[in-house]
């Protein structure tokens, strides 16, 4: 495949140097690296920073210095790696997906910006990455079990958003074309069956954040009286906000796992799902009053699944279009299972880091069963793409033809 249209460096000019003249490629995605991780990290800092200086005439925060403001947005950065920050003696394990999603994104606007799009320098830069986090870690308390987390979660925030970047470079070939060495070995069904089901995924979380829309704009009352109830002030409201925001993404999964039927817990003997609602004791988390206050009645508990259906149909319809059409009946089955498998993978992984912990006893268990949702997502979404493949499918029909003694119909 070609590589992308645009303004093509000079030949051995992008390709040979970085952001630095005569450098060598590597350098340019260490430069990428640290300037995402510093930039990051400021916005993260900076708020609690902005609380400590406009609280610090408060007697009772005459203890609190700006070091621990600084070391609260990092702990906060850490939390967006999946490290979890130790609070009061417990681990918050709860991941704040916004934060994740503002990391990703500030790796892919730098290598967007001043990358070089070559391998070294994404390797270099992933590494580079990763390091920084760790030793940020570190600095920050978290132990080796902490640094090694940090490893591994920015080598995979670091590989998500600066590679992306780096495909954005101008003379960077695409993604299909980068990938093809692995992903050209496959059988065709199964590359149409996993596309599909990053399609259906796509779909499922873009309905799971309407459904989470609604919730917050049907408890906008209860998010009120919270807000109120803190009694918080501007600076501490503007913090406060954005450390809503932070998390935000996690209500979209949650609405995820409620719409997958399992349903989600914000601490241990508490459940909300379609079928069922049982309610505890609960932080006064603004962001909390925009749960779900009442489970569907009757026949309604019947619109999840169909709604996973219509998701699954509409993949499916994918799957239709893109199959090459032949006499092997069992290739659109197959592909129609991939899909399914993949929507079901996806959906777990998102869960799965959307739960854990944000405090002790009961509310060490915050968020859904990962193997749960994932297996409730499965089923429906098969159902509905066979339903669309399996009639269309000019290798079934021939099958049944061939078995009824029928002649072919493969039009």
């Amino acid at each position: 495949m070609q590589p992308r249209t645009g303004p093509t460096p000079a030949v051995g000019e992008a390709f040979a140097t970085s952001t630095l003249d005569g450098a060598p490629r590597w350098v340019g995605g260490v430069l990428c690296a640290v300037q995402a991780a510093v930039l990051s990290l400021l916005v993260l800092v900076l708020p609690a920073v902005a609380a400590f200086v406009a609280t610090a005439a408060d007697p009772s925060n005459a203890h609190v210095t700006w070091l621990r403001a600084v070391r609260v947005g990092a702990s906060l950065w850490l939390a967006g790696h999946g490290v979890a920050p130790v609070v009061a003696g417990t681990a918050v394990t709860l991941v704040p997906l916004g934060a994740t999603v503002l990391l990703v994104f500030a790796c892919y606007a730098s290598a967007r910006r001043s990358g070089v799009p070559v391998r070294a320098a994404f390797l270099a830069g992933t590494g580079a990455y990763a390091v920084l986090v760790a030793l940020v870690a570190l600095a920050c308390g978290a132990g080796v079990p902490g640094a090694l987390r940090g490893l591994l979660g920015g080598a995979v925030v670091a590989g998500l958003g600066i590679g992306a970047g780096l495909l954005r470079r101008p003379g960077a070939p695409t993604l299909r074309a980068a990938t093809r060495p692995y992903w050209s070995r496959l059988p065709g069904w199964s590359r149409v069956g996993a596309a599909a089901g990053g399609l259906a995924a796509g779909m499922l979380v873009l309905v799971s954040s309407v459904l989470a829309a609604a919730w917050v704009v049907a408890g906008t009352a209860t998010v009120r009286d919270i807000v109120e109830g803190l009694g918080v002030e501007s600076v501490g409201g503007v913090v406060l906000a954005f450390g809503e925001l932070l998390f935000v993404p996690d209500l979209v999964v949650w609405a995820l796992a409620w719409l997958a039927g399992p349903g989600f817990a914000v601490g241990s003997g508490t459940s909300f799902a379609p079928g069922g609602l049982t309610t505890g004791p609960m932080p006064a988390i603004p962001l909390l009053g925009a749960l779900p206050t009442s489970s569907l009645p009757g026949a309604w508990q019947l619109a999840t699944p169909l709604v996973l259906a219509g998701v699954g149909a509409l993949a499916g319809w994918y799957v239709h279009r893109r199959l090459v059409r032949d006499d092997v009946w069992w290739r659109a089955v197959a592909a129609c299972a991939v899909l399914a498998l993949a929507a079901g993978a996806v959906c777990a992984v998102l869960v799965a880091l959307a739960s854990g912990g944000v405090g002790p006893g009961r509310m060490e268990q915050v968020g859904a069963s990962a193997w749960k949702v994932g297996v409730a997502v499965v089923w429906p979404v098969l159902l509905g793409a066979l339903a669309v493949v399996v009639p269309s499918d000019a290798g079934v029909r021939a099958g049944v033809a061939r078995r009824l003694g029928r002649p072919r119909d493969v039009g």
